[in-house]
């Protein structure tokens, strides 16, 4: 059963200038996301602009925004074959499960200087 559907689209220009300095990346990006963009090159941007959009899109499948949930909670990962998944923490679980979610589903992509993320929160039934 499908509990809420997200997509958001993050322009990897504006992306880019947020992350100069930092203070961007360290404050809505998990500890394991700013080792991943770093790893990227010349890809960064459009990395932390796709990551960035994934946060977006699984609020909006939430249904809450980020109300509550610090960004950092909406982690980005890749498995070995690098396919995106979340990995949940603190509130962004929290609420996730109260929700009734029990997998959130994961795609993203980029192009033509945009980055956008597609979320299904899927639940039991």
């Amino acid at each position: 059963m499908i509990i809420g559907i997200g997509f958001d689209l993050c322009d990897i220009s504006r992306m880019k200038a947020l992350l100069e300095g930092g203070r961007f990346l360290a404050r809505y990006f998990s500890e394991e996301e700013r080792g991943y963009i770093a790893g990227r090159g010349v890809g960064q941007a459009a990395s932390a602009a796709a990551c960035f959009a994934a946060k977006e899109a699984f609020v909006k499948a939430l249904g809450t925004g980020f109300d509550g949930i610090p960004p950092a909670d909406v982690s980005v990962r890749h498995d070995d074959k690098g396919r995106p998944y979340y990995d949940l923490k603190g509130e962004a679980l929290s609420r996730a499960q109260a929700a009734g979610s029990v997998r959130a589903h994961l795609s993203l992509s980029h192009e033509q200087g945009m980055a956008g993320a597609f979320c299904v929160l899927e639940g039991e039934g």
